[in-house]
């Protein structure tokens, strides 16, 4: 099921994410997130853009939002997207059905354009974003450094 997020989701949210600090690129934080700070960053965006999760069985698999792509006002309708799912639940669709909804919220709150900003290379997201018709615009090279490696990033758009 699919629905908006609720400040009780928080600790299930935080464990999907800090997974993907401490073993993928996905994020380019380096060090866990504390309940607090991630808590307090959670409420920020769901009181300003649509924030969704994916529960079965009172689990968290999956989470989408729209967040702030940059902060001048002429940037006001555009949104960056972000979508994670449980590490050990991959391949059931659950970030497909997440980024449809959440592209669904995003059209009727009248943003205009989205941006998905993934690490590359990343074979499953970049097929899940040009799936949901998302173009490649745009790749930085050497950008982030993790694991003791430089990261590139690709913008992908779609135009709502």
């Amino acid at each position: 099921m699919i629905r908006p997020f609720k400040v009780e989701d928080t600790s299930q949210i935080l464990e999907i994410y800090n997974y993907y600090v401490l073993n993928s690129t996905a994020t380019f934080d380096l060090e866990i997130s504390e309940f607090k700070s991630f808590q307090e960053k959670l409420i920020g965006i769901n009181n300003n853009f649509p924030f969704l999760v994916f529960e079965e069985n009172n689990q968290i698999l999956g989470y989408a939002y729209g967040s702030k792509f940059r902060p001048r006002p002429a940037y006001n309708d555009t949104v960056e997207s972000t979508v994670y799912v449980k590490h050990n639940v991959h391949g059931k669709q659950i970030g497909t059905k997440l980024y449809i909804q959440l592209l669904k919220q995003l059209k009727i709150q009248q943003f205009h354009t989205v941006l998905g900003v993934l690490t590359v290379p990343n074979v499953g997201s970049v097929k899940l974003h040009e799936n949901l018709g998302f173009k490649q615009v745009a790749e930085l090279k050497e950008v982030g450094f993790k694991f003791g490696e430089w990261q590139n990033v690709g913008f992908w758009q779609l135009k709502l």
